[in-house]
């Protein structure tokens, strides 16, 4: 059971807090954002737990009225016929209680920093990675994300050997946190004549974007070196000195951006990659544990390693880490189908908490 002093102090809470927003000219402009966003975050929890306390009562008046031998036995009889659905949907209301009142990660409300680059498999690597991020593309459409590639570098037959992108809006990195590892494929290449079946991988990183309030970074600990942006095999694409490259000496962390044609700009995107990485890296210093199964997640780029086979002759995702296969393929690398798969690692995410809480609390 959710203890009760805890749902009181919730809603003692947000009562107070739509009493302080009334007070309208009382409130400095600073104030009244912060309760606005507290409110906000507020509302969905508040919300369920006066539907799942309605149906309870709405349960409770059932059973009396089914253990009244004294109730008239029409009415016994329409109480019996509705208690099961009551019954269930004051279950389902206290699950979503309680997946509301887990601990919230931080970052799930930030932007993405999305990195993918090709592993094991050559060039049919290099296409799978371009099929990736086109995938994620047509996924931030579909949510109305914006979607910037901020560096790439393409190989000849139109794959990608790495490209990295930022992906803005609500709860972006929430959507995306899950898709970090190993991706493997199964598919015949264009280039094969025998009909065999490949495999090839690339990795998908995903960091959350960090502002300036979450990570600061001093000038002195920065190497910048400036130099000719070049393209595909070695040509150079700019006449001036407008590529980037960014050494975090302490941490011997490197970021380079050379797609723009000015130098500001570039050094902009790659102080934005950094930032994303240094917040990263700080979170998972706070949390080893965490740690320890990103990286083993994201691996080496090997095709055992893997969290999600793209398997092209038989048409199935199958996402290893939940035992989830969808005979969707075509739906999915298009962006489509991509919410079924997240929406199901997001809810063993949930139980997977839920579980470890509630052990916690039994102890």
């Amino acid at each position: 059971m959710i203890p009760q002093e805890k749902l009181d102090q919730l809603l003692n809470r947000f009562k107070a807090i739509e009493r302080d927003m009334s007070g309208g000219d009382k409130l400095s402009s600073e104030n009244f954002v912060r309760l606005s966003k507290e409110h906000a975050e507020l509302k969905p929890v508040i919300d369920s737990i006066v539907a799942w306390q309605s149906a309870s009562k709405e349960l409770d008046d059932l059973e009396e009225i089914i253990d009244d031998k004294a109730s008239d036995a029409d009415m016994r009889a329409l109480a019996e016929d509705e208690v099961y659905d009551v019954r269930k949907r004051v279950h389902d209301l206290e699950n979503q209680v309680r997946i509301e009142l887990l601990p919230k990660d931080d970052a799930d409300e930030k932007n993405a920093i999305l990195e993918i680059r090709a592993g094991t498999g050559g060039d049919e690597a290099a296409l799978f990675a371009g099929v990736l991020l086109r995938m994620y593309q047509r996924y931030a459409e579909l949510h109305r994300f914006k979607f910037e590639i901020m560096s790439a570098s393409e190989t000849d037959l139109g794959g990608y050997k790495e490209a990295i992108i930022s992906i803005s809006g609500p709860g972006v990195y929430a959507r995306l946190k899950f898709e970090s590892g190993v991706h493997r494929v199964q598919r015949v290449p264009t280039t094969e004549t025998s009909g065999r079946i490949h495999t090839s991988a690339a990795t998908v990183a995903v960091l959350p974007e960090a502002e300036d309030v979450d990570i600061e970074i001093n000038e002195k600990d920065l190497r910048i070196d400036v130099f000719r942006s070049s393209g595909p095999g070695g040509q150079s694409v700019n006449t001036t000195d407008s590529a980037v490259r960014i050494t975090h000496i302490p941490t011997g962390i490197v970021v380079q951006q050379q797609d723009e044609k000015s130098q500001h700009k570039n050094r902009a995107k790659a102080m934005k990659v950094l930032r994303a990485r240094l917040y990263e890296r700080e979170r998972e210093r706070a949390d080893e544990e965490r740690a320890s199964a990103r990286r083993g997640q994201v691996g080496s780029g090997d095709r055992s390693e893997r969290i999600r086979t793209y398997n092209y002759p038989q048409g199935r995702v199958t996402d290893h880490r939940i035992g989830l296969t969808l005979h969707k393929l075509d739906q999915v690398v298009i962006g489509e189908g991509l919410d079924e798969i997240i929406d199901a690692l997001t809810a063993e995410d949930q139980a997977s908490r839920l579980a470890t809480l509630e052990s916690v609390s039994r102890k």
